[in-house]
């Protein structure tokens, strides 16, 4: 064999070594699926997702469910293959790690954060509730209770749901107009939606759970627009207000700010 061909013979072995170990090799993503959703007009395990004291609670029709999604843990081995068969899955997302769990090394430590993230924003969310309809906190307590469940984004499903269940749309009706209405956003005490991604994965959840609308944050249409399930209507807002307007007009079958 000439010195050439060694030479080649050589080279190709260390790409081919190199393809194995990046093929076997774990890398720092998680691919994302879509999660579970639940309605927080409704009970979970058994309980009330919303309970309110100090205050009359109405009866609701229609369901506000809450998405989220579920990805590989922390410590879990994702390798090439995983990858790349996620980028060709509509259903399956894949995200840098530190995308996904971005405090914590370890799944006590995340679910911690989370839970702490969760409480928060429940407390915003209620905050937010109260401001939007002229109430106290002094005056009307709101219980939330959602298992198994972490993170912010749930903020903006849990502030429609205490509006509902206190006042509606104002007029005796329902928010929902008897409809099955997802969303996901984070929520701050005086009303702003927040960002919170995964939101393609979120609105396949959606879908596949009944719901015909879906509440997304502005600046995440583009994101809900790629897998958009067919027949679902998305509805773009930056606030609670603009978030239970929406749904007013969409009761009355008047003009909604969609992506």
């Amino acid at each position: 064999m000439s010195s050439r061909a060694r030479a080649l013979a050589v080279c190709t072995a260390l790409v081919l070594a190199l393809l194995v170990t990046a093929a076997l090799a774990p890398l720092p993503y998680s691919v994302a699926y879509p999660g579970m959703t639940a309605n927080v007009l409704g009970d979970d395990k058994g309980k009330p997702v919303i309970t309110i004291s100090g205050a009359g609670s109405r009866r609701t029709s229609g369901q506000l469910r809450m998405t989220s999604i579920v990805a590989t843990g922390p410590d879990a081995s994702v390798h090439l293959a995983d990858i790349l068969k996620g980028w060709f899955r509509t259903d399956e997302a894949v995200m840098p790690r530190e995308a996904v769990y971005p405090v914590g090394n370890n799944t006590e430590e995340i679910a911690e954060h989370n839970a702490r993230q969760m409480k928060e924003s429940q407390d915003s969310a209620t905050e937010a509730a109260l401001g939007q309809l002229g109430k106290s906190p002094k005056d009307v307590k709101v219980k939330l209770s959602l298992a198994d469940v972490g993170g912010p984004s749930a903020g903006l499903m849990f502030a429609l749901g205490i509006v509902d269940k206190l006042a509606g749309d104002g007029a005796g009706h329902d928010l929902t107009g008897g409809r099955t209405i997802a969303g996901t956003g984070t929520i701050t005490a005086d009303g702003e939606v927040g960002a919170v991604g995964g939101v393609a994965l979120k609105t396949q959840a959606a879908g596949r759970d009944g719901a015909t609308v879906f509440l997304v944050p502005r600046k995440e249409c583009a994101d809900a627009r790629a897998e958009l399930p067919r027949g679902m209507r998305l509805v773009s807002v930056t606030t609670l207000d603009s978030a239970v307007k929406a749904l007013k007009s969409l009761r009355n079958g008047g003009r909604v700010p969609s992506c």
